[in-house]
């Protein structure tokens, strides 16, 4: 619930404000990828380009490389987490072949064990 209300509270205004900004910024820019081309305002080498998409582009951009960034700095919490979750499987299975060899379906130190296990 929580969510819905930070989405419409912060997201639409948000995605409000991105569309007011590309109306406003409709006028074409010249877009040169040669930084040592010399600049003349009246013939510019490059491509004219609404300026609301380049900023997009830009924004684009950046978000995709702190997304990426972000996911190679967690690799080793993954590793981790991956490792913790494989052993508490093995060790969920030898409770279950423990709790079949002595008999024991809901009593005794076993059951304790479980019920700490599912109060995580």
């Amino acid at each position: 619930m929580v969510n819905r209300i930070v989405g419409w509270v912060v997201l639409v205004p948000l995605c409000l404000g991105l569309i007011v900004f590309a109306l406003a910024n409709r006028h074409f820019v010249v877009v040169n990828f040669n930084p040592f081309a010399p600049v003349e305002t009246s013939v510019a080498p490059g491509y004219g380009v609404p300026l609301f998409v380049v900023l997009y582009v830009v924004l684009l951009v950046g978000v995709l490389l702190g997304g990426t960034a972000t996911w190679f700095a967690q690799g080793r919490h993954r590793r981790g987490e991956k490792h913790w979750r494989r052993e508490a499987h093995m060790l969920h299975g030898e409770l279950e072949t423990l709790r079949r060899n002595h008999g024991q379906a809901g009593s005794g130190p076993l059951a304790e064990v479980d019920d700490l296990l599912e109060l995580r």
